[in-house]
């Protein structure tokens, strides 16, 4: 039964196929803190729950965001 629901499009999923912004304190850049206050000002929280398509957006974005503020 598909009970999780992603934050941003809404559609429900298998809890199992939950993604949080957690994951990105694995990826080189930006740090982890940097994406905290960056999802922090969107109204996003650090379990907030996104489908895969979902939270792959939100790490294009902000990886980019990141970009723009080391130039």
């Amino acid at each position: 039964m598909k009970n999780a629901q992603c934050k941003k499009c809404l559609d429900k999923f298998f809890e199992k196929e939950i993604y949080t912004i957690q994951q990105f304190q694995y990826r080189e850049e930006p740090p982890y803190k940097w994406s905290l206050q960056y999802f922090k000002k969107a109204g996003i929280g650090e379990w907030d729950s996104f489908c895969e398509k979902c939270l792959l957006e939100y790490s294009k974005e902000s990886l980019e965001s990141w970009k723009k503020s080391q130039i």
